[in-house]
């Protein structure tokens, strides 16, 4: 949290040089060496200097510590600041999964967040529409990258409709002043049939790639639609879906010869759609944009083939779920499974809450989960919850629904397990201790 006083401090790491020179939770940082502290990424752009003088507020007074720069570890000088506040979206996008959104909810999944900081911090995609020129200084002069950009189109035209700003500027000029500052960039396209396929799909995909190797990667996902939305917008069909993937193809091919780098990549849910086979895993480099669902299902694929079968036990039987989407790759996996002795299960969950359209696990809620397991699960039964449809660091479903909810009314025994081959394989021969 920025305040008047700088970054409050939230926590100090144990023996880190943080603790070690008497700082506190609570405690305000105000400046390093001189440099005003207005956020985490202060700290660890000026926390790097060697020798370290910090300002620092405490209470009503201030005080003068030192840090000796051989005293600091890899990780940083142990202080984790507050959280700060969050820029939000101004636009009005036809696809905002955001405005999509049932009622009643928690608050934070209603927040539309549009923060080159959160890009930078975590991968979260902006649109680049609420940059300040003191924002773009900070980023240049910070080397704050790479940056997730959500492009959609070149075409100022066709993204201002879709992203609902009139005003927006124009994307590629945004691009541009960020390749000749070196700044490094990711870039998504959300597919949307009537808006930015076809003709202009190849367009953009073009126009980014001329800012190669800044734009390191350009995904192209399809539109993601729940029952509640209250724009007119046609989804992503099976032929949209072969058309893109064959552009996608296309330009892969042009880009390899001659760059040795496929540099635009299609998501996994538009080989899902157009019923057609996923490229070997080491078309996908580095898997840059995995968490943006891209290489997610070849990487499962390949690891599946990899790892090692536990033996079976007797009287265990285990269950697992996926949304209807992935079902046909887990279960294929899930046979491998009982092959080699092992009881398990694996069911796939169709999501009415958020509308059957959304197919992918991260979304499953906990409610669906229970009905669609009430007559499947026995009460000695070992329930594997994939972690991704878990809050982050909690065990609680997008519907507030925990995992305690799940094993109280089912009568189950759950355990949250990575959602990879290794994570599947290790919570059973753990269970089977």
């Amino acid at each position: 949290m920025k305040s008047n006083c700088g970054v409050e401090i939230e926590h100090i790491e144990k023996e880190s040089a943080a603790e070690k020179a008497g700082l506190r939770p609570h405690d305000c940082l105000v400046s390093i060496n001189g440099h005003k502290i207005r956020d985490a990424i202060d700290l660890i752009f000026y926390g790097v200097e060697p020798d370290l003088k910090l300002q620092v507020k405490r209470g009503k007074g201030k005080i003068a510590v030192a840090i000796d720069a051989g005293h600091v570890s890899a990780p940083g000088l142990g202080i984790v600041p507050k959280s700060f506040k969050i820029k939000t979206c101004r636009n009005n996008c036809i696809f905002c999964f955001v405005s999509q959104l049932p009622k009643g909810l928690r608050r934070p999944l209603y927040v539309k967040d549009e923060d080159y900081r959160m890009s930078f911090l975590y991968g979260n995609y902006i649109t680049m529409t609420n940059l300040s020129d003191a924002d773009k200084k900070r980023i240049v002069k910070q080397r704050l990258g790479p940056l997730y950009i959500s492009v959609h189109s070149t075409n100022s035209e066709i993204r201002n409709k879709m992203i609902g700003n009139p005003g927006a500027s124009d994307i590629l000029k945004e691009i541009k002043f960020l390749a000749a500052h070196r700044i490094r960039m990711h870039t998504q396209l959300v597919l949307c049939p009537g808006y930015n396929d076809g003709k202009n799909l190849e367009k953009t995909i073009t126009d980014l790639y001329r800012h190669y190797p800044y734009v390191m990667s350009i995904a192209v996902v399809p539109v993601g639609l729940t029952a509640h939305r209250k724009k007119a917008i046609m989804p992503v069909e099976k032929e949209d879906a072969v058309r893109a993937i064959e552009t996608i193809h296309k330009l892969q091919s042009r880009f390899k010869r001659k760059h040795g780098d496929h540099i635009v990549y299609a998501a996994d849910e538009l080989y899902i759609k157009a019923e057609a086979p996923f490229p070997p895993l080491q078309q996908y480099g580095d898997l840059p944009q995995i968490e943006n669902g891209i290489g997610m299902v070849p990487l499962f694929l390949h690891q599946s083939k990899r790892v090692k079968i536990p033996e079976a036990a007797k009287g265990k039987k285990f269950i697992i779920f996926t949304g209807v989407s992935f079902y046909p790759y887990l279960s294929k996996f899930v046979d491998r499974l009982i092959k080699n002795g092992i009881d398990i299960e694996a069911a796939a969950v169709e999501n009415t809450f958020f509308g059957k359209s959304v197919t992918v696990t991260g979304l499953l809620t906990g409610r669906d989960v229970m009905k669609t397991l009430s007559g499947v699960a026995g009460k000695n039964d070992i329930l594997l919850i994939p972690d991704v449809v878990m809050r982050e660091g909690d065990e609680v479903f997008l519907d507030d629904v925990s995992r305690q909810d799940v094993e109280d009314i089912l009568g189950v025994k759950t355990v949250i397990i990575e959602s990879t081959p290794k994570g599947i394989v290790e919570a059973i021969a753990k269970e089977m201790l």
